[in-house]
């Protein structure tokens, strides 16, 4: 069977060596090119004519949607993995309507990550959990469940919801039976994906959303 042959692009030097460690890791794959922005990631897909392009939608010169726009356009035959941070429909359904194949969140587990890039490679479409409800809602005309927050993980929200009701980093890996880095690396999350800069903004975004009682 022919390896997958991949290029990555995101702006985070640590996402990059990160994936790029992970497929190099795994049998069947193999990182055709890397990239920090859209127009580097055209480029790469241009020149090197790989299978999959992974992109994050938040990326200097040219964005993920623009840049999956133009890889549709100049490589129609490579398909498009989005790896972001943000779930919320217009990011989604943006992406879909550029020509992306598949959708996946930030903190996607190892194995769910190469098996979208299989998927994708082979023609599918394929989506991370929360997306998948958001599009099979959209779909089916129904809406999503209720839920503050959807763009966090079930963790992430579990996080948030006790640090609304005021415990510390440390409390609330005592709490759950975590690390306190794992903890700590949650709230970063839910910081970027709530587009806070502190705590304090966070803990106020999530009490008036009904959190921390």
């Amino acid at each position: 069977m022919t390896d997958i042959r991949v290029v990555i692009a995101d702006d985070h030097p640590i996402v990059r060596e990160g994936m790029s460690a992970l497929l190099t890791s795994l049998d069947g794959f193999v990182v055709a090119g890397v990239a920090a922005t859209g127009r580097e990631a055209v480029r790469e897909v241009v020149t090197t004519r790989p299978d999959v392009a992974v992109l994050d939608l938040q990326m200097p010169d040219l964005d993920g949607i623009a840049a999956t726009k133009e890889i549709a356009r100049a490589a129609p035959g490579v398909a498009v993995l989005v790896l972001t941070m943000f779930s919320d429909d217009d990011s989604v359904f943006a992406a879909m309507r550029a020509g992306a194949r598949g959708y996946l969140v930030k903190g996607a587990e190892q194995d769910e990550i190469a098996r979208a890039i299989r998927a994708v490679a082979a023609g599918e479409a394929i989506f991370g959990p929360a997306v998948a409800q958001r599009v099979l809602g959209f779909l089916t005309g129904s809406s999503t469940p209720d839920v503050p927050f959807p763009e966090l993980t079930a963790r992430e929200r579990q996080i948030l919801d006790l640090l609304a009701a005021g415990l510390s980093n440390g409390a609330i890996a005592a709490k759950l039976g975590v690390a306190a880095k794992t903890v700590a690396n949650n709230v970063s999350a839910i910081f970027a994906k709530l587009q806070v800069a502190d705590r304090a903004a966070a803990i106020i975004r999530a009490r008036d959303a009904g959190l921390g009682r």
